[in-house]
């Protein structure tokens, strides 16, 4: 038995720690899942200029992708409408009215320009072995902008989940620069779907976010939806509608969805009814608004899951990129000095016909000695060792490229790469400015490319008991004890399906209800109204001897739909009123020696209790009948 706890335990620890690494979380250096990555380095690896068929690219996928090539195409179309690094042709539905992608063999996709300057550096890249081991994978990508805040993420995976909002890539890279100058800055969440969002509750990523459909409310018998909240469809969206309707919550004469590249729903309204009556009711009972919980959960450098904020997260990516550029600089200034070096010595080798002095020699050793000895004269001028690898490139030489030299294009070449790496080294010692340009550069080329979409505005959360209309008859039925909007009896107020109703009994008993249908309360219901906790109640009751008690109490605390007592066990009520106004009649049973039969007691007199506090008793006679007046 110990054996195979110890083997559940291993074997769950090992498929947790792989959904979690593996498939679901995003890591924090190039915000991808393991998935996106394996398409974008199928992609990479493919790129020819061409657009590709996506099967074509959900095949090739599969030799990095365990799973199935069901998950590489779902993925691939969601990363595609992301609309950053993948350029898509054909139809790969819309994320407005929720329709789904043609087939793989019918689309074609291909990497973005901003995909290729951004996110691929071989030499910078770490790799490792695929599932099979057949080939190698990126762990992350060197990526130069926050992907992960750019676009967003969901996932869910053993006890944790993350969900990450996207935001505007030109607000993110604008954040980088200040965050490089040492500035404050703020971000908020951007949808691709438009809409409007009040972030005041959004906690750097670990709040949540309420959304809002853009109405068009010009016309005041018809409201036209323009633009719908994250997270939701058209289709969706005129489901809660047409729902809501059926439920009374709305009215509206007719719906109709226009939408194509842009959103167009059209709600009519019936007779009597204007726009300005709508428009709460719609935020209320539709998903014309809606909230979204964020939690930035992700996979941190060191390979861990970890909950970061929005600030956390871009100063971390800002950080990183000026190691990587300082990297890329470090590896262009090496090969450059490799190439000087090269140019130098084939300069030498020529100029000088070295080549010459082999043409006697018979053995490979001889040969190179030849060649080292002809270079030695010049070795203040080559600044380096020669290696074996030098002179072995210097004597794969063709005579035709010796016999055409050009000296001058030579040295051309030379003055460049001088040149070239002397600003290298500028850049090197000031690499915050030169961050800063590069980010600079990056968002005068691709910012009208990207937008803001979402309206940051704050707006007062809909009341829905605000929001519904009282046009519900609420009934009681005395003979049958029956309450509710659908009972045959008189009625007493008008109500709308999200008020709370108090109703008290005869037996010294009170609950609290949302409106029904039909619920039995009783034959003897001494009150019945709307919950309100300032109201005052004065309940008058007697004991089991006879005896009359007064009781005042606010009734404020209370759990749906459970029953309390007002009055001691054995006891009844007989009369309830509200308020401070009115006296209190109590009529005796007649008694020998009983002279007094009739008191009259003022209800201000009395103070106000707890609900749970007993009742001031009134007389020690027996009562025969009270009365209010």
């Amino acid at each position: 038995m110990a054996y195979l706890d110890s083997l559940y335990e291993t074997n769950f620890i090992e498929y947790a720690s792989y959904v979690i690494k593996d498939r679901a979380i995003p890591h924090i250096d190039d915000g991808l899942k393991p998935v996106q990555r394996r398409i974008l380095h199928t992609l990479f690896e493919l790129e020819d200029g061409k657009f590709h068929k996506v099967a074509n690219v959900v095949g090739q996928c599969m030799k990095y992708h365990p799973h199935g090539d069901a998950s590489i195409y779902s993925a691939l179309v969601v990363l595609a409408n992301k609309n950053i690094f993948v350029e898509k042709q054909g139809n790969f539905g819309n994320i407005l009215t929720g329709d789904i992608a043609a087939a793989a063999r019918y689309i074609e996709c291909r990497l973005s320009p901003l995909a290729k300057e951004v996110l691929f550096n071989p030499e910078l890249t770490e790799y490792a072995p695929s599932y099979d081991g057949r080939n190698t994978e990126p762990l992350v990508f060197p990526a130069k902008i926050p992907v992960l805040l750019a676009h967003g993420a969901e996932g869910i995976a053993v006890g944790m989940a993350t969900r990450i909002l996207p935001h505007n890539l030109i607000e993110l890279l604008r954040a980088q620069v200040e965050h490089l100058k040492e500035s404050e800055f703020q971000l908020h969440p951007d949808f691709a779907t438009g809409g409007m969002a009040d972030v005041s509750e959004y906690a750097e990523g670990n709040g949540k976010v309420r959304v809002r459909a853009r109405l068009d409310c010009s016309d005041p018998k018809r409201i036209v939806i323009r633009e719908i909240p994250y997270g939701t469809t058209t289709e969706n969206l005129i489901a809660s509608i047409e729902d809501a309707a059926r439920k009374n919550k709305v009215k509206i004469s007719s719906i109709r969805d226009f939408t194509a590249s842009l959103v167009e729903i059209e709600v009519k309204l019936p007779r009597g009814v204007y726009t300005e009556e709508v428009v709460d009711a719609l935020y209320a009972f539709t998903d014309c608004e809606t909230s979204i919980s964020v939690s930035m959960m992700v996979i941190d450098e060191d390979g861990k899951p970890r909950v970061k904020t929005v600030a956390e997260i871009l100063t971390h990516n800002a950080d990183r990129l000026v190691d990587i550029l300082k990297v890329e600089l470090s590896n262009e200034d090496h090969h450059l000095a490799n190439r000087l070096h090269a140019l130098t010595l084939e300069q030498i080798f020529i100029q000088n016909r070295i080549y010459r002095g082999i043409e006697k020699q018979k053995t490979k050793e001889n040969i190179f000695n030849a060649v080292r000895d002809g270079l030695a004269p010049f070795v203040d001028k080559i600044g380096r060792d020669v290696t074996d690898e030098d002179i072995d490139v210097l004597l794969r030489i063709p005579i035709r490229r010796i016999s055409l030299y050009d000296m001058e294009k030579a040295k051309k070449e030379m003055a460049e790469i001088e040149k070239r790496r002397s600003l290298i080294s500028q850049d090197l010692a000031n690499i915050i400015p030169y961050t800063i340009a590069f980010l600079e550069d990056l968002i005068e080329r691709y910012q009208d490319q990207f937008p803001r979409r979402t309206e940051i505005v704050g707006f007062e959360k809909v009341d829905v008991r605000t929001a519904a209309k009282r046009d519900l008859k609420l009934r009681y039925d005395r003979k049958s004890g029956y309450l509710g909007h659908e009972v045959n009896g008189a009625a007493l107020f008008d109500v709308s399906p999200y008020d709370r109703i108090l109703v008290i009994r005869k037996e010294g008993d009170y609950s609290v209800v949302d409106v029904p249908d039909k619920l039995f309360v009783g034959k003897n219901m001494l009150h019945c109204g709307f919950v309100d906790e300032e109201t005052i109640f004065n309940l008058v009751y007697r004991d089991a001897a006879g005896r009359g008690y007064l009781k005042r109490c606010c009734i404020q605390k209370f759990i749906l739909n459970k029953t309390y007592e007002l009055v001691p066990e054995g006891c009844k009520g007989l009369k309830l009123s509200t308020g401070d106004e009115g006296r209190i009649v109590l009529d005796y049973k007649p008694k020998p020696r009983l002279r007094i039969l009739r008191e009259e007691f003022a209800i201000a007199d009395y103070p106000v209790r707890r609900s749970k506090a007993g009742g001031i008793r009134l007389s020690t006679r027996e009562l025969k009948t009270a009365s209010l007046v």
